[in-house]
């Protein structure tokens, strides 16, 4: 029976690749001074590629940016602070986030996330999704002490919604960070299908937030039906 369903937050709650581009573009404008000589898609298209999906922090890819575009009168760390003050106001949701959020908690599914990042960002951004009421659990790697895939992080995800591994559903769009990492901690793992990877060896996979419910609802007419879960 599946009684809860947790999930990763940036590429599969938070379109990530679409806020990105939505803040560099305001943060291009925003420093005209400092960015004017830099053309505005030049400028998108180096720092999503130095950003590599969000898994190089922001200082790093500031010093770059600063060394490749001859960027002077604004330093990293003046880049990195208005990257902390203004990414939340742009962020994107996934298509048919809240509805399909409601109609978990609905037919009484308990809600968890477990996202990799610094606490203070990663909870403004949930904030701006405007999602943190429908969640049970949610875990933060800095604050938790722990990153995925850690299989501890998804233990405590697990014990804190008071749910068995066998219960409980993981959706993400990382093959190894969300997929394999669930899958090792028992979980049902679901691959929210991204275009950054061919594959994952997932239990189920899906393109869009609105088939999750309609997944819980087939994996309790299994679990009725005795039929157990395939891998």
């Amino acid at each position: 029976m599946i009684k809860a369903v947790i999930f990763d937050l940036d590429g599969t709650l938070l379109d990530r690749d679409k806020s990105v581009e939505k803040f560099i573009y305001g943060q291009h404008k925003r420093l005209e001074s400092a960015l004017g000589h830099i053309d505005q898609s030049h400028y998108t298209q180096r720092f999503l590629e130095l950003d590599n999906h969000g898994y190089v922090w922001k200082d790093k890819v500031y010093q770059q940016l600063i060394e490749e575009f001859d960027i002077t009168g604004m330093s990293k760390e003046q880049l990195l602070k208005d990257y902390l003050t203004h990414f939340a106001a742009q962020c994107v949701p996934f298509p048919h986030l809240v509805p399909m959020l409601k109609e978990l908690k609905t037919d009484n599914i308990l809600l968890g996330m477990i996202t990799n990042g610094y606490t203070d960002f990663q909870s403004g951004n949930i904030e701006a999704l405007g999602i943190e009421q429908y969640f049970d659990a949610i875990l933060i790697s800095e604050k938790e002490g722990l990153r995925k895939p850690d299989k501890r992080i998804f233990e405590k995800a697990l014990e804190r919604l008071g749910v068995q591994a066998d219960q409980a559903i993981f959706v993400g769009d990382h093959p190894t960070n969300d997929v394999e990492a669930s899958a090792n901690a028992g979980m049902t793992s679901v691959w929210k299908r991204n275009l950054q990877w061919e594959t994952a060896d997932a239990h189920f996979i899906i393109d869009g937030l609105d088939e999750i419910p309609g997944l819980v609802q087939k994996l309790e007419k299994q679990a009725e039906l005795g039929i157990k879960r395939s891998n």
